[in-house]
This record gives structure tokens, sequence and C-alpha cells, in this order.
């Protein structure tokens, strides 16, 4: 069977709720993966935006080192998380750890991909102050194996009510 990914917190497709976007606690939501392929000796799992504004691909996360018995995260982490027995990279906020979603007010709803990645090395050898990017530049060649799964969310464009959906 191929690898998986899910979380009880959203489907496929579905809306990230607001606890874990900057608009609620801003903390990871959580995951759960099984049938990783024979090999596996860590973990990596980011968070981007494809849809974000300037047409770049904006990173919220990228938690690796991941040890490879572990089938899941617990929700809650957060940029102040960083003794979770794996490490966190330098997010496009500026800051390590989760950060989520949080698309310009009155933009459609983001597409954020949350992708599972089943390393063939135990650890990167990336320095503390690594950025998203150059952790997955350098995971690459590593894989394994990878999934993604795929949540939306839109801000609300005033006082908390969100825009109906058509």
């Amino acid at each position: 069977m191929p690898l998986s990914l899910t979380s009880a917190a959203f489907q496929q497709g579905g809306n990230v709720p607001k606890k874990y976007t900057c608009d609620g606690d801003n903390v990871s939501p959580p995951f759960a993966w099984a049938d990783a392929p024979s090999g596996t000796r860590s973990f990596l799992l980011v968070c981007d935006d494809p849809d974000a504004p300037a047409e770049i691909i904006f990173h919220h996360w990228a938690a690796f080192d991941i040890p490879p018995h572990w089938r899941g995260l617990k929700e809650g982490h957060a940029a102040e998380s960083l003794t979770n027995g794996f490490r966190q990279a330098i997010n496009d906020f500026g800051k390590p750890g989760y950060a989520g979603p949080c698309p310009p007010r009155g933009d459609k709803p983001h597409r954020y991909h949350f992708r599972l990645g089943a390393l063939s090395e135990p650890s990167l050898p990336v320095a503390s102050s690594a950025t998203c990017l150059e952790v997955i530049t350098l995971a690459a060649p590593c894989v394994l194996e990878f999934v993604e799964l795929v949540g939306l969310y839109q801000r609300s464009t005033k006082h908390g009510q969100q825009r109906a959906k058509r």
C-alpha cells in the first residue's frame, strides 16, 4: 500500500479549521500516517501555499528528522514548540516552526498543501537557521515516497463573517 496521510481536523480538499490558522490559535493540526515504505529512516512534513500573492510558494512549515517509528504528530506545534523530538525550519514569516494559513483578506480560498515525505536518511544536515525551502531542497534526493493532504482556508472579510460561498 502507498504511504497515506490523514488529519482528524480536516478531510482532503476540506476547510482547515480556524483553530489552526492565524485567525485562531495558530497551531498545527493533528496528522496520522501509515504504510511507510521499506527503508524509511525519518519523515519530513511540510505545509505550503501555492496560491500566495506574487505567484510564489509560501512555506508555512517544515518539520523534519521525525523518527521513523512515529505514525503521526499531535496537534499544537507552534513557532515556540522546538523540543518535540524532531526539528523545525524557519518559515516564510521568518519564525521557526508552524505558522498556519493566513491568506490576504478578500482572496479566494487558498490551498494549503501538507506533504509528508518518507526519507532514506535519519537526519538532515542543516543548520538550526535553515529555512523551509532549504530543508525541502536538501531532503529531495532522500525522498522514498511522499503523499499530500490539501486543505482550504479563506479569511473572513469583516467582523468574523465569512463571505457566502457561491
